[in-house]
């Protein structure tokens, strides 16, 4: 959520703050600004809406002039979306301009304090109190910014990532974090910062990933890192391979159908990355039999997508394992004094690796003792900086904020560890383990004969985008599929839409169900098809127009009583799915373009929610 992009270089800084704050724009925002400093003084551009509206006002960055600068792209938490509450926020006298991601949460405390010693406060946003705290702790001493940006940070409550400007310093910048992303790229005679990875990939590939409580001193010849206590820091410097490529449309219309479009080949590299000779092996996750047979429970903790690639895990690692799964929403985990421990393993997802709840699961988790294992597609972020164990999704870049490419990638992952947890414990022969391998080979030819007829969805769109309810129903991991299903649907098209268990129908969800309301099966699995042709008949019968997303071996059966099937080609247990999402990816998208919404950038969404 938000984006920060800072430049300081020979070039002018405008321009450049804009392209990388384009590149930002997945990350959800309600507004943008930039701050740069010209003939010592600080210029501010801000715009309410989207960043075209400040790329016109400046004119593309041809204004306001000036070599070294901060940009941001605000997402409102604190204070409705207006030209005032966006960032840079600036000091009283204009001395600092301050760009903020994340929550200050004691800041209704420090606005009071801050009014006593004769501050004015004029937004809304918990950001203010920053500028203005750092220019009280300046003027009341002869520090070096450095040490006033520490004296500033120690009276935050909450979670930050901060770009400084000094009008007394127009050489130079500084930043730092506590539980909110930052990195620092390194250039040729020039630097940046920036909130992820795609806002520099124009500009560098090497940066520094910067920790929490680390502050970057950065100019266009050099960039220093320290601790609180003023200990120069020195780090390893990341290469980011990214093709730059890979964050361009590359003609599609949009990213989401450019990342579905993905699939077959982020799946081939992930299944590839780990499936060798018929065995799977995780380098950056290794398990003996004797650490997996004494672990009481596994317990899996996600957000949104990846909460539902939990779901699945859980029948997937239950099913496979024997040993018992707890799946959790992060933001209910970690304030439910969870029972975990030395012999638990906690699994946390996300694409992201900085969703903020998670993370914070993440750190809960080691602190009671247990195991992590973090599941993520970004490298180098701060999960992967904090778990015991990483497995990476080669997803590469997902800039929609709806996730497709990166959502399958989990789904398969979670496969491929559910076999290899099970053949270290001897519940999977060497046959077994060398079919699953070559099913999960086959799996990018089966995702692309999915993704060949893109007319059938399109039709099938036209004919339902006008609802204004839908719901899906699934059983055991086609229910894991329905939640995905049904999120993908109501990010996208903003259509309400829910997913239940098929079983709890009569329990409630059915009384809902009127003359053309859309209903979607998701039945992939035969031992359990009977009933969910019961469920769909009960729902036909209250005049519900009926889809099934089914198997060709299972067809037969929902003819007669399903209106539309969807038949995915013939498939292994261990294919369907991620082979069953695909289909509801593409509806979702053609529904959501048919009513005409921003596919790419839904209403009140953010990519990586970093705040919680």
């Amino acid at each position: 959520m938000c984006g920060i992009v800072g430049y300081v270089g020979p070039r002018q800084a405008a321009p450049i703050l804009l392209a990388g704050l384009e590149k930002l724009e997945y990350r959800g925002y309600d507004s943008a600004g930039l701050a740069v400093i010209d003939d010592g003084k600080l210029q501010v551009a801000k715009a309410k809406g989207r960043l075209q509206t400040l790329i016109d006002q400046t004119e593309n960055g041809r204004h306001p002039a000036g070599s070294i600068g901060i940009g941001h792209t605000r997402w409102a938490t604190h204070g409705e979306p207006s030209d005032t509450n966006s960032h840079p926020h600036l000091s009283q006298s204009g001395r600092f301009a301050v760009v903020h991601n994340g929550i200050i949460e004691n800041y209704q405390a420090l606005q009071t304090w801050l009014a006593d010693k004769g501050f004015h406060i004029v937004s809304e946003t918990d950001s203010e109190v920053i500028a203005h705290l750092i220019e009280y702790y300046a003027e009341r001493s002869d520090d070096d910014l450095i040490d006033v940006l520490i004296k500033t940070i120690g009276r935050l409550d909450g979670s930050f990532a901060l770009g400084v400007l000094d009008t007394k310093r127009p050489d130079r910048f500084l930043a730092v974090r506590k539980a909110s992303p930052l990195i620092v790229g390194i250039g040729s005679g020039e630097n940046y910062i920036a909130s992820d990875i795609p806002a520099l990939l124009p500009l560098t590939r090497d940066v520094y990933l910067v920790d929490d409580n680390e502050i970057a001193e950065i100019t266009a010849a050099h960039i220093q890192l320290f601790n609180l206590d003023q200990e120069p820091i020195e780090k390893d410097v990341y290469h980011i391979d990214w093709d730059v490529s890979a964050a361009e449309k590359g003609g599609y219309e949009h990213f989401m159908m450019k990342e579905m479009a993905e699939q077959p080949r982020v799946l081939g590299e992930t299944v590839r990355s780990y499936v060798h000779g018929g065995q799977i092996a995780f380098g950056l996750a290794e398990f003996s039999a004797a650490e997996l047979k004494a672990l009481r429970h596994i317990h899996v903790v996600a957000c949104g997508s990846a909460y539902h690639a939990g779901v699945y895990a859980k029948y997937e690692l239950e099913r496979l394992t024997g040993i018992p799964v707890n799946v959790d929403i992060a933001s209910e985990f970690r304030y439910r004094n969870p029972l975990v421990g030395p012999d638990d393993l906690v699994i946390v997802i996300s694409q992201s690796g900085e969703t903020a709840d998670t993370l914070e699961a993440l750190k809960e988790s080691r602190r009671k003792g247990a195991r992590v294992l973090a599941i993520l597609n970004v490298i180098g972020s701060s999960m992967a900086r904090e778990a015991d164990d990483i497995i990476y999704t080669i997803a590469g870049p997902e800039i929609a904020v709806a996730t497709t490419k990166a959502f399958v990638c989990q789904v398969t992952v979670i496969t491929m560890l559910a076999h290899h947890f099970a053949y270290l414990l001897g519940r999977l022969s060497d046959r077994e383990m060398a079919d699953c391998c070559d099913e999960l080979l086959q799996l990018p030819a089966l995702a692309e004969n999915v993704l060949q007829d893109m007319s059938l969805y399109q039709e099938m769109a036209s004919r339902l985008y006008n609802q204004t309810d839908m719901y899906f129903i699934g059983r055991s991991s086609d229910f894991a599929m329905s939640l995905e299903a049904s999120l993908k649907l109501k990010e996208i098209s903003y259509i309400h839409s829910e997913a239940c268990p098929a079983g709890e129908l009569k329990h409630g969800p059915i009384s809902l169900i009127e003359k053309n309301t859309l209903v979607v099966a998701m039945s992939t699995e035969a031992r359990l098809a009977e009933k969910m042709k019961s469920n769909i008949a009960e729902v036909k019968t209250r005049g519900a127009h009926t889809m099934v997303v089914t198997t060709r071996a299972l067809q037969s059966l929902f003819q007669g009583v399903a209106d539309d099937i969807v038949l995915l080609p013939d498939a292994r247990p261990s294919q369907l799915p991620v082979l069953s999402v695909i289909p509801m990816q593409l509806f979702a998208y053609y529904v959501a373009v048919l009513n005409g919404r921003d596919v790419d950038k839904p209403r009140n969404l953010a990519k990586s929610v970093t705040v919680e």
